[in-house]
């Protein structure tokens, strides 16, 4: 079998380290993709026998055009890979690694990578105490996307101390850093590896650092192994093959494993069933292969460096002045794992935390883990020194979509949205026809209780239009403390293209002609009282028409009805005032928070966040309707014309209210207004993107 690795190789003027070269000895023999480190990244397919190199002024026909294979940006709905690598590949990849596995540590990058986006920040993937670097074979597809991934191999014979590992991804770190100062670098760190991170990041506060630490093993003093220690150095020889299956419990759990062939969340019927019992006996066999990786003199070195390096990190927490995002496991049965991020994030100036409470402590290799997603959904990706909203944006794939709420065919099927729109010579037609193909183009209309709109839009131009919309949203939801509010629904909402509403970010997404979403009533409109359904609450002023003009962008008021088919109002603010207890709780929750309608007078300045008390109906049906596109191109003239700007902006206003009144109207001749209805046209009929319902 041919090793499905890329050797890294250096071409740069910065001197490579000794460290860094292969073993003249080493038998690898691949076609592999090749990195160069130098100034201007470039790509080329070569066939390594040993110790190559790759000539830096090389300029081959395959070298060019590599070149051109290199994109700026994903398509939404872009293919991750997830699922198409797993443990089984790693069990692979990892045996032909350590075959004749002669020299000392090495970088490599998977070929599953392939050719990141122009200007990707690097990342360096350090290993745990298996050592092999092939830990990400699950995420190598995705990562390879928005990454140049490099991956620590340390072999199976190599008795590197402590601080040579260390000096070994310091100066990686910096003749990265030398190469790219402007830009992040990602250590990747898992288990041992996030050790290593974290005492790279405490020798190099200047150094722009993100660091992702999965199950850091700072936390080694409190493990399970620690007090078997003296028991595993003692233990003989002849006894030590049935550690391999001894440990592997500890690691991880074989039903998370095991489940990452299957397409979606979970086994929900008997074809995945029976895929999922197949992948399980298929995996268990994989286990012998520990005792090759770390055979026995081996892991006693191993166990001893994770001992010192823990030491060694926790000694110079401090010290660290690095982004870090720690990712901790609720089911890891080798270190407490949950405990140390904890108390990883009071130490840590800017430390960020994920728990993973079904997970074991291999995490990386186990379901319902997306590595490029939790980056995302904690705001960590960006490409150079300062996180740009717009320019940083990674588009959902179709596993996240699909995964997502807004994918699953219950709440397709509850929402049951019907969308409508205005073609040119003013006919209402099913679908999105009437959106114009190319932008800038604003979305703006009237925003429903607790949003509910948000997402079926959203997911609606996503799959018809193959666009990414983007929604402006209060910046008080990307602030919230995480312990008060669920945490999906914000990891939906950064997931998917939400951004801060400011005028310096619709000015962003304008100028990069995006599709935007606007709601000018805010969360006065979104957080409506009783009796105030589809009433509109627009300021008197609006800068949004004037930006529109200065971009020439086509301008899209729609109408949304259907909250009271899904729910009813039982306290709404009012009500919550009248109580001491919620009263006090709401002015705690609201205590410095930004009031972007300050200085305002009238309904519209009233925008206290809170959160009503619901009532739940059997869901009816949402229904949209997109007015005819009012173009502003050619109108840039018109900039300072006050009288031409509030013309435009009380028509889109009242294009809305038109819409809405539409709806409302028309919305009682649809016989599959109901939930009951529409679930027997669909398990008898058709399916769920084919729903009937009026004839506009």
């Amino acid at each position: 079998m041919k090793s499905s690795i890329a050797l890294l190789m250096n071409t740069s003027i910065v001197p490579l380290s000794p460290l860094f070269t292969l073993n003249e000895n080493l038998s690898l023999r691949s076609h592999v993709l090749v990195r160069s480190v130098s100034s201007e990244v470039s790509w080329a397919s070569v066939s390594i026998n040993g110790a190559s190199s790759v000539n830096k002024n090389d300029t081959g026909d395959e070298g060019k055009t590599s070149m051109q294979n290199v994109v700026e940006e994903l398509e939404p709905l872009w293919d991750d890979g997830y699922g198409t690598q797993t443990a089984k590949d790693y069990a692979y990849i990892a045996m032909d690694l350590i075959k004749n596995d002669g020299g000392p540590p090495r970088w490599f990058c998977p070929i599953a990578c392939g050719i990141p986006l122009k200007d990707s920040p690097i990342l360096l993937y350090i290993p745990g105490i298996d050592g092999t670097g092939t830990g990400l074979v699950v995420h190598e597809k995705a990562l390879g996307k928005v990454f140049h991934v490099q991956c620590l191999h340390i072999p199976v014979q190599d008795r590197t101390p402590l601080e040579g590992l260390i000096q070994i991804v310091e100066e990686t770190v910096k003749i990265e850093h030398n190469l790219s100062p402007n830009k992040p670098i990602y250590l990747l760190g898992e288990s041992f590896g996030g050790t290593l991170a974290l005492s790279v990041a405490a020798r190099n506060p200047t150094i722009d650092l993100i660091l992702i630490l999965v199950n850091p093993a700072t936390s080694f003093e409190r493990s399970q192994v620690h007090p078997l220690l003296p028991l595993l150095r003692a233990l003989p020889e002849k006894h030590y093959g049935m550690l391999p299956y001894v440990i592997p419990p500890l690691l991880g759990d074989f039903v998370k494993v095991a489940m990452v062939r299957i397409d979606g969340n979970g086994v929900n019927d008997l074809s995945s069933l029976w895929q999922f019992l197949y992948n399980l006996t298929k995996d268990l066999p994989l286990l012998s292969i520990m005792a090759k990786i770390l055979p026995q003199d081996t892991l006693k070195w191993r166990l001893k460096l994770v001992e010192s390096a823990a030491a060694y990190a926790n000694s110079r927490l401090h010290a660290i002045t690095a982004q870090v995002l720690v990712l901790a496991s609720g089911k890891d049965n080798l270190v407490p794992s949950k405990n140390e991020a904890q108390r990883l994030s009071r130490f840590l100036k800017h430390c960020n935390v994920r728990v993973f409470e079904e997970n074991g402590h291999t995490i990386l290799l186990e379901n319902g883990v997306n590595l490029l997603s939790t980056i995302k959904t904690s705001k960590m990706y960006r490409r150079f020194s300062k996180h740009d909203v717009v320019k940083d944006f990674l588009p959902p794939s179709m596993r996240e979509f699909k995964s997502s709420p807004m994918g699953s065919w219950w709440h397709r099927l509850s929402m049951g949205a019907a969308m409508f729109s205005t073609m040119e010579d003013g006919k209402i037609v099913r679908g999105l026809s009437g959106i114009p193909d190319e932008g800038p183009v604003l979305i703006v209309g009237n925003h429903m209780l607790c949003g509910f709109d948000i997402f079926p839009i959203i997911s609606e131009f996503l799959r018809e239009k193959k666009v990414m919309l983007h929604g402006l949203a209060h910046p008080q939801f990307f602030q919230l403390d995480e312990k008060q509010f669920m945490i999906p629904f914000f990891d939906m909402l950064n997931l998917f293209g939400a951004i801060p509403v400011s005028g310096k970010n619709l000015f962003k997404l304008l100028a990069t002609k995006s599709y935007t979403l606007l709601y000018p009533g805010g969360l006065r409109e979104a957080l409506h009282r009783k009796g105030e359904g589809y009433k509109l609450f627009w300021p008197e002023k609006q800068e949004f028409v004037r930006m529109a003009v200065k971009f020439g962008a086509t301008i899209v008021p729609f109408g949304v009805v259907g909250e009271d088919d899904i729910s009813q109002i039982i306290l709404d603010y009012n009500d919550m005032k009248r109580s001491p207890f919620i009263n006090q709780m709401l002015n705690d929750l609201n205590q410095g928070r930004t009031n972007l309608r300050e200085g305002m007078v009238g309904e519209i300045a009233k925008q206290p966040l809170h959160l009503p008390i619901l009532s739940p109906k059997l869901p009816g049906r949402l229904y949209y309707l997109f007015g005819k596109p009012i173009r502003t191109k050619g109108k840039e003239n018109m900039l300072d014309d006050k009288d031409y700007l509030r013309e435009l902006y009380l028509k889109i206003q009242c294009e809305v209210e038109k819409n809405v009144d539409y709806l409302l109207m028309r919305r009682g001749e649809d016989p599959y207004r109901g939930l009951v209805e529409r679930l027997v046209w669909v398990t008898t009929i058709g399916s769920l993107d084919q729903i009937p319902s009026f004839e506009p």
